[in-house]
């Protein structure tokens, strides 16, 4: 299949789609995907999708636990569970 020069797949533009997201994506990168965008339902709901997803985590405003809290909690997990297994 010969590949075109300005047309994406379906697959193609929904990771531009992500990379644009992030704006991680060039600005070649986005005229071939809105150009994809125009004529392709498929791709046109995906990027609503993914721009809803994207606007709810950043309204949740998660907190992630950092690598050393991660790591403190695991071990103390690890404690417990060896305890439960000698007990038994």
């Amino acid at each position: 299949m010969k590949k075109s020069f300005l047309f994406i797949s379906c697959d193609e533009a929904q990771h531009i789609c992500d990379k644009a997201q992030y704006g991680e994506a060039s600005s070649w990168e986005r005229f071939k995907l809105n150009i994809r965008l125009a004529y392709c339902h498929i791709t046109k709901s995906y990027s609503v999708k993914n721009t809803k997803l994207t606007e709810s985590l950043e309204k949740a405003d998660v907190k992630c636990l950092k690598a050393e809290e991660r790591k403190k909690i695991e071990n103390q997990f690890k404690e417990e569970l060896a305890k439960q297994q000698q007990n038994n």
